[in-house]
């Protein structure tokens, strides 16, 4: 009830990118306390033994993380993974510093509960990002790594940009993610075409060497093309499939905005997708759903049809820094309720 308060009487008369940056500098704040961090992840961070999880190879203290695009250079992982995030996914990074797309380019939508961005991957760069990522951290954190292509290197040369990227970041990450779906940098989304996913993927699956590594998909893709990115992936050997990315469309929302559309509107194709993956390869791929995640139901939901992880983001706008540790505590409880006695229970239940 405060933070809708704070965010109606004072954040959204910011613009939309003033009050990310904001957030982001309070963050930066928090962590130059370690021992409020540690306080709050203490309060916060996921606790009960029901809700941990793995996936890859990799322990999770949670399936609900903090979905790519919030924290672009790893400035934030340590107050984030305070604040109740069972992972953290930073990015999307790219193997040279650029500063995206001309503002504005960030517009939420209240009213669907939705957010439209065509930020453009700014961020410092993949040396900047590992300079943060080698840092002593003061409490646990799970990292996951998303990494894209540098908008002024040809499509000829994407290959070589992601494998740059995937040098210098999948040592310092938990898991890697090849981005090939933001609609924000000219020619990107044309990559998931198996024909030149392919090759893209399996060199960057050899730079990124033990690292587990996941593709990420739009949520635009034809039902066929979700199929053969499922089965490339299986076969390259991925550790997983991210979906989805924001989408193109703008069903249920009055904006023509420009960008990718987040939030709300999103939700039930990201849910097809997450089912059609499942049912494809969910015994071969680990899939994180992303997408329209606004509560409890809707990671409840994620799981039931086959998510191993869930993530959101534009929760986090409308909801306010306790959303987490509250998704988390009503995950436990619920599944008490139902007589689980693990989150791994649930998984794919009812898909």
């Amino acid at each position: 009830m405060m933070y809708r308060l704070v965010f109606t009487q004072v954040l959204s008369r910011l613009d939309a990118e003033a009050a990310h940056h904001l957030t982001i500098r309070l963050l930066r704040l928090l962590a130059m306390f370690p021992p409020l961090t540690r306080l709050l992840h203490r309060l916060l961070a996921p606790r009960a033994e029901s809700l941990r999880v793995q996936a890859f190879g990799v322990h999770f203290p949670s399936p609900f993380g903090l979905a790519a695009g919030f924290d672009k250079d790893a400035r934030c992982v340590e107050p984030l993974s305070a604040i109740g995030f069972g992972h953290v996914e930073v990015g999307t990074i790219t193997a040279h510093a650029q500063p995206g797309n001309p503002r504005p380019r960030l517009f939420r939508l209240p009213e669907s509960r939705a957010v439209i961005n065509r930020m453009g991957f700014n961020n410092a760069g993949a040396a900047a990002a590992a300079t943060r990522l080698r840092r002593v951290r003061h409490l646990p954190a799970v990292v996951g790594v998303n990494i894209g292509k540098t908008k002024v290197v040809p499509e000829s040369e994407a290959v070589r940009d992601y494998v740059d990227s995937a040098r210098r970041l999948a040592p310092l990450a938990d898991y890697l993610v090849v981005n090939v779906s933001s609609p924000n940098t000219p020619g990107l989304r044309d990559l998931q075409a198996v024909d030149r996913l392919r090759p893209l993927l399996s060199a960057v699956k050899e730079a990124a060497g033990r690292t587990p590594l996941l593709v990420k998909i739009a949520p635009d893709l034809a039902d066929e093309d979700v199929d053969a990115v499922a089965e490339l992936a299986a076969d390259l050997g991925l550790a997983g499939i991210i979906a989805t990315n924001t989408t193109i469309s703008r069903t249920g929302v009055s904006s023509t905005e420009a960008g990718g559309l987040s939030g709300r509107p999103l939700k039930s194709r990201s849910l097809e997708v997450l089912r059609r993956l499942h049912q494809k390869a969910g015994d071969r791929l680990a899939i994180v759903s992303v997408g329209g995640v606004e509560d409890v139901d809707d990671v409840w939901e994620r799981l039931l049809a086959g998510a191993t992880l869930v993530q959101g983001y534009t929760g986090l706008i409308y909801e306010g820094p306790l959303w987490p540790s509250r998704i988390n505590r009503r995950l436990a409880r619920r599944l008490r309720r139902h007589g689980y006695g693990s989150v791994r229970e649930v998984i794919g239940r009812t898909a």
